[in-house]
């Protein structure tokens, strides 16, 4: 089920503000070869978390699911110039496509990329978050959100992606390992009173949840 038409969603790209020159080839080289190149946040989304991240100048960035490493440039140029953002990837090639990117961009001296399980690697950080992006394993959100929620400051932010997952999540009876996570991960915050968010229809569902 497509969320937002592809006839909107080329619209809203149009009238974005367009890729720079290394997010483009990084955009077209994942559609080419990836074999999951559904899962690049791709030119609406990335320049919406471009805005989100300039407008909040975050210190502190964690990412949590690099992929191709997309949606860390777009990330990363909110940082101040002591600003850092922290990205993990689960899958080495993944990661290493990422990192090839990571070195030829401007903020290459900002970005720290680690290879491997995330739910060991976020204990080890020792960082208070600012900003936090979750695009990883939709069975592990709920643990990830509470691995992280207590090092995030006051009125900070955490973004979940797809949290409408292809639309499974709208029809009464929810099935699927994946479309079963993301409702109880909607749930589960929408419940917690240590923060309050918005659910936004931006590509396959975004989000927004700000520590109170």
């Amino acid at each position: 089920m497509d969320i937002v038409s592809p006839a909107a969603e080329a619209y809203a790209a149009e009238f974005s503000f367009a890729e720079d020159e290394l997010l483009h080839e990084l955009n077209v080289y994942t559609i080419q070869h990836h074999p999951h190149a559904h899962m690049l946040s791709g030119h609406v989304q990335g320049s919406f978390l471009s805005v989100l991240s300039t407008l909040l100048q975050p210190l502190r960035i964690l990412e949590v699911g690099t992929f191709t490493g997309y949606s860390a440039l777009c990330l990363a140029k909110g940082l101040p110039p002591a600003g850092r953002l922290h990205t993990i990837e689960l899958r080495e090639q993944d990661a290493s496509l990422a990192k090839s990117y990571f070195d030829r961009s401007a903020q290459k001296n900002n970005i720290t990329l680690h290879v491997g399980d995330a739910g060991k690697i976020i204990p080890g950080l020792h960082e208070v978050w600012d900003l936090v992006f979750i695009d990883a394993d939709k069975t592990g959100y709920i643990d990830y959100y509470e691995l992280i929620l207590p090092a995030v400051k006051q009125n900070g932010l955490i973004i979940a992606d797809n949290t409408l997952f292809h639309g499974q999540v709208l029809v009464p009876t929810v099935s699927g390992k994946n479309a079963i996570a993301v409702q109880a991960f909607n749930e589960h915050v929408k419940k917690d009173k240590r923060v309050e968010q918005v659910l936004l229809t931006v590509r396959d569902g975004l989000m927004l949840i700000r520590k109170l």
